[in-house]
């Protein structure tokens, strides 16, 4: 698993167009996405974390890769998504 943490997703249209983008470069991927935390997770089946990044990234947020179990950053930075 592989997670990103994601200031800009800001709201439920953000995460589908994060879980699109996610999908369309691994389609068995698995993601969750937490709002409250800005926090975004991927199972890969079919790719790779740079892949992934970069597939966010085009679809116009800034994902910062992080480990699995590390904590969310404490201040969502809101400037790049559809809300912000």
């Amino acid at each position: 698993m592989i997670a990103f943490q994601v200031d800009d997703m800001a709201c439920g249209h953000c995460v589908s167009t994060i879980t699109k983008a996610v999908k369309a470069v691994d389609q068995g991927a698995s993601v969750k996405a937490d709002l409250a935390s800005h926090r975004v997770e991927i199972e890969l089946t079919e790719s790779d974390a740079q892949e992934l990044r970069n597939a966010i990234q085009e679809a116009g947020y800034t994902p910062v890769p992080m480990a699995a179990n590390a904590a969310p950053a404490a201040t969502p930075n809101r400037s790049g998504s559809c809300c912000g």
